[in-house]
């Protein structure tokens, strides 16, 4: 590896050079020896020790020699201090700055009271000035001086500045306040009356019974104080014709003014003769009146508007427009899928018979068969308030031209909700056009369709059929909770057609899985099944192929069957409308019934104001299961 050539040693036979250095025409100085460190590979002690002794290097001063002359006792402070006349660098640059001195600040070169100059000296260190105005030691250390501050706000002032304390106010030079009035005398204080001797004879002497009672509750209503509910409002302001059975004795359909077809078609249904609410309305209906009935269910209110509303068509050339997609004329309006299918089971044999075409549109079915029905053209609809409204809004049902329409059941639809979307609807019809409506009861929530769009209406009620129907006999069991289900089982085992009623959908799918493990045909029908299901569960009741059906109250008004003998509440309604309505799946067409309620005695006060305010009388009997009351019950 090649050794430095710079001060290193010459080689054999070799002439050393020396650098030529020309200062100011002096002499070259001699070339510089090689390195001096000990650890350097080029060090040679001799040469520098040789160095060393030419160069002639000043020794070092030591602490005192240090401080003699004027430097700063360690090596390795700021050397010689500054004199407090020649200004510092730092202080040039910012001359400008602090040209101005603060207010009441006291002057640069006084210091602070009591402290050294600078660069005096306090214990044998110099002291150096710095750019905050601090004196420091040559270690750059600021120098301990309790009495220094920074120098911020106005100046102290003087000690013979104070106010002296002569100068203050004299106490009588300060305001007086106003003296307090005097208190009147003891005796100038107005005096109160004796209070009359109590005298125990003055008063009977009641216990505490009588002072409860006696003492008002505004918790507890008082009923005798507060008027009943009246139910049958519209009745009450309208004046109602009552019709009896016996008035329509040997009246026929065709005395009634409805044609030959539709008399036998209602002969084909088994409707031979008029029943009191249908020989009432069908000749309003006919003569083009708004029409109020009150019936209960089952007394063959859809007769009374499906004959004359076929009828009604026919005389306005019903039956001569045969046109494809020929808008619809009449509309009749039921709460439930169910019922709907109900009614047109019963109003289409009617409406064909003279040539007349009905569809259905309710929800829970593809929409697409009832699009194409209407495309093609109907004459009546028979549907559900929700999906009539979805294809008004979807323009594909138009209701300009209806000229009649049927609110079935109007006091359950106002109860699910369907009082606004039924307003909308009717509106949408043809202005002045006619309107019937029937319902079991005609309660507050009906008597806003009444006032709206109902004019002068006729209002009719069946005399003699009251809740209390002779017809059906109302039992009332009172049972263990433990045993309900065996003696639900024992009830339905009977021949005829049973329809249990459940409160919630998953007791009634329970139920029916029950019964039919136990060898009683039995299905349900509840919201959860779809639309299909649902009308092939009652089909299967129709037809016979089961005995017994669990239903929940939201089918209630669609179940539609003329032979049910048994009817069962599994759960007692909590309303006595709910209860009139699952009461009237029974006994229909004046054939005999039984409703039978199953509670519990915590609730058999309960159920009885219920009885009592349906006007309903029922037997109440303690049983068991396996008791023979049973077995009775199920026979009839």
């Amino acid at each position: 590896m090649p050794q430095n050539k710079k001060g290193g040693a010459p080689r054999a036979g070799q002439t050393p050079r020396t650098p030529a250095r020309s200062t100011g025409g002096s002499t070259a100085r001699a070339g510089a020896p090689g390195s001096r460190s000990p650890k350097h590979r080029g060090y040679r002690p001799d040469e520098a020790a040789a160095s060393a002794s030419s160069t002639g290097k000043k020794p070092r001063w030591s602490r005192d020699e240090r401080v003699e002359r004027g430097l700063s006792a360690e090596r390795g402070g700021s050397g010689r201090t500054e004199s407090r006349d020649e200004p510092r660098d730092s202080d040039r640059r910012t001359a400008g700055r602090d040209a101005a001195p603060t207010r009441g600040a006291a002057p640069r070169s006084g210091g602070a009271r009591g402290a050294a100059p600078r660069g005096s000296t306090r214990g044998g260190a110099p002291r150096t000035p710095s750019r905050d105005g601090a004196e420091r030691t040559g270690t750059g250390r600021a120098v301990h001086r309790p009495e220094w501050r920074p120098k911020t706000g106005a100046a102290r002032p003087a000690r013979d500045e104070h106010p002296a304390r002569d100068a203050r106010p004299a106490r009588d030079a300060r305001p007086t306040r106003e003296p307090r009035p005097a208190r009147p005398a003891r005796d100038a204080r107005p005096t109160r009356e004796p209070r009359p001797a109590r005298s125990q004879s003055a008063a009977p002497v009641r216990t505490q019974r009588e002072q409860d009672a006696a003492r008002p509750s505004s918790f507890y209503p008082d009923r005798a104080a507060t008027p009943a509910a009246t139910d049958d409002v519209v009745l009450e302001r309208l004046a109602a014709r009552a019709v009896e059975a016996a008035d329509v004795e040997g009246v026929t359909f065709a005395d009634l003014g409805l044609g030959g077809n539709i008399v036998r078609t209602l002969a084909d249904l088994g409707a031979e003769q008029p029943f009191p609410i249908q020989a009432a309305t069908i000749p309003d209906v006919l003569a083009g009146r708004d029409v109020l009935g009150r019936g209960r269910t089952g007394s063959g209110k859809t007769i009374a508007f499906g004959a004359p509303l076929v009828e009604r068509l026919m005389q306005n050339r019903g039956g001569t427009r045969r046109e494809m997609g020929r808008a619809p004329r009449a509309l009749i309006l039921a709460p439930t899928r169910e019922l709907a299918l109900q009614i047109d089971a019963t109003v289409q044999p009617i409406a064909r018979s003279v040539g007349l075409f009905t569809t259905q549109i309710y929800g829970g079915v593809p929409q697409g068969r009832q699009v194409g029905a209407l495309q093609r053209g109907v004459d009546i609809i028979i549907g559900t308030p929700g999906r009539i409204e979805d294809l008004v809004e979807q323009r594909r049902l138009d209701l300009s031209q209806i000229e009649v329409v049927v609110l079935d059941e109007a006091d359950h639809m106002c109860e699910l909700g369907f009082l606004e979307p039924v307003q909308r609807i009717i509106r949408r019809t043809r202005a002045g056009g006619q309107r019937l409506l029937f319902s079991a009861t005609l309660d507050t929530g009906v008597a806003s369709l009444v006032d709206e769009f109902l004019t002068e209406p006729a209002v009719y009620e069946v005399a003699g059929e009251d809740q209390q129907s002779s017809t059906i006999e109302h039992r009332v069991l009172l049972v263990e909770q433990r045993e309900k289900r065996a003696v639900i089982e024992q009830l339905v085992a009977g021949p005829g057609k049973t329809l249990v009623f459940a409160r919630t959908r998953a007791f009634a799918e329970e139920l029916a899985d029950q019964l039919d493990d136990a060898g009683i045909a039995a299905v349900s029908l509840h919201g959860d099944l779809n639309q299909a299901r649902r009308t092939r569960n009652l089909e299967k009741l129709t037809s016979g192929r089961v005995r017994v059906l669990v239903a929940t109250d939201v089918a209630a008004r669609g179940i539609h069957v003329d032979d049910i003998s048994l009817v069962v509440q599994a759960d007692a309604p909590d309303e006595y409308k709910t209860y009139l309505h699952r009461a009237g799946r029974t006994g229909r067409a004046g054939k005999p019934g039984t409703v039978v309620t199953l509670i519990t005695r915590p609730r058999a006060r309960r159920f009885g104001e219920l009885l009592e305010r349906a006007e309903i009388e029922a037997e109440t009997t303690a049983v068991r299961a396996g008791d023979r009351l049973l077995d009775d019950l199920a026979a009839l």
